[in-house]
């Protein structure tokens, strides 16, 4: 009987995979671990975002206020050349 050995073979790679290590929790530092910090920041960010609404509805505000400015001049044409059909 023959028997047959075979042997295992490494190729080498092309190219080596970089290892990526992430932490799932920000342990960086005491302060990014208190509950104070967090509140602080969380404060900071839902004071920004409000701001951030307020000026985006001002600007929406401004943009209607035109818009209508200029349907009312439409509006005031619109009747002129009515106007002008009807002595015709």
């Amino acid at each position: 009987m023959l028997s047959r050995v075979t042997a295992v073979r490494r190729l080498p790679r092309a190219f080596a995979t970089p290892a990526r290590l992430y932490s799932d929790s920000r342990s960086e530092g005491s302060v990014a671990q208190s509950k104070g910090f967090n509140k602080k920041e969380k404060a900071h960010e839902d004071q920004f975002i409000h701001r951030h609404e307020q000026e985006q509805l001002a600007k929406m505000r401004a943009q209607i206020d035109a818009k209508n400015i200029e349907l009312d001049a439409l509006k005031k044409q619109e009747a002129e050349l009515a106007k002008k059909a009807e002595k015709e």
